[in-house]
């Protein structure tokens, strides 16, 4: 498999330096700059195995250990989602041939229009009845991808679930935009990519491989399609952008490892990996307070 070009490794270093130096003018301090980098490469690693935006580790991870709001955790995981760092693992996953344009480009429509409008309903709600939402929105998506039955049936020496069919190459335009508007909304409600509704959607309902589905997220999220739900964040001051920043420069690189190890894992263990940490994150925002 082969590596991003000289050039742009040169291009990305300037990039983390500029950034950093910048994060220190806006009055970080270093430790805690350094544990956001740790927990932006952690997204990162998540978010290029999985094909989500990282924000459902960003979030409950600002909220436990930095002190944020629920509302200013999702607003600033928004913000450092919003830019294009999922580059290297989209490129890796381009170069495997399991990234899917076409799919990918309606999504990414439907996103922007969706986030706006989960923007606005989040301020809507009670801190404590989105908190317990997203959990138990969590657990329904940790149910989809682990697979319980079929996991406990292989373990008994049952049979092993059939290889999934090839995606229907002629999905409706219509479809896609609805999937990325669905995506958008949860995006917007809890601070998250839309990933763990397109992925569990593409698999799911349009019988797509795990791998091309993470890719062909990935690809859609790449864009900036949660502007408008930014921008409704930080118009009431739920916004760090300081910290978004700093988290972004982690998820660059974390995401272009969780890619080259999602492409040598088999695709079952994928998403049993994937409905395991789903299952962990969603009970830490059941119970977790």
């Amino acid at each position: 498999m082969g590596h991003p070009p000289l050039g742009a490794k040169r291009g990305i270093l300037a990039l983390i330096l500029f950034v950093l130096r910048e994060s220190t003018i806006m009055f970080i301090l270093p430790p805690q700059a350094v544990g956001l980098l740790v927990l932006g490469l952690v997204a990162g690693v998540l978010s290029g195995m999985f094909g989500i935006g990282g924000g459902v580790v960003i979030v409950p991870i600002l909220t436990t250990f930095f002190g944020f709001a629920l509302q200013s955790a999702i607003g600033t995981s928004l913000g450092a989602l919003l830019m294009p760092v999922a580059i290297l693992a989209v490129i890796e996953y381009y170069r495997a041939g399991k990234l899917k344009i076409a799919v990918a480009a309606p999504v990414a429509a439907g996103l922007v229009v969706g986030g706006w409008i989960g923007a606005q309903i989040a301020f809507g709600l009670p801190v404590n009845t989105l908190r317990v939402l997203y959990g138990f929105f969590l657990l329904f998506a940790s149910w989809r991808f682990a697979e319980p039955r079929k996991w406990i049936a292989e373990l008994r020496g049952g049979r092993l679930p059939a290889a999934p069919a090839e995606p229907s190459r002629g999905v409706s335009l219509w479809v896609l935009l609805a999937l990325g508007f669905g995506a958008g909304i949860i995006s917007g409600l809890f601070g998250v990519g839309g990933g763990i509704v397109i992925v569990p959607a593409l698999v799911g309902l349009l019988r797509f491989d795990q791998k091309e589905a993470v890719a062909t997220s990935l690809g859609a999220l790449l864009l900036p399609v949660g502007l408008p739900a930014v921008i409704t964040y930080y118009n009431n001051n739920a916004f760090d952008i300081a910290t978004a920043v700093v988290v972004a420069v982690g998820l660059v690189f974390g995401a272009f490892g969780g890619a080259r190890i999602t492409l040598s894992l088999p695709s079952t263990t994928v998403k049993r990996l994937y409905g395991v940490f789903l299952l962990l994150v969603g009970l830490r925002f059941i119970f977790g307070g």
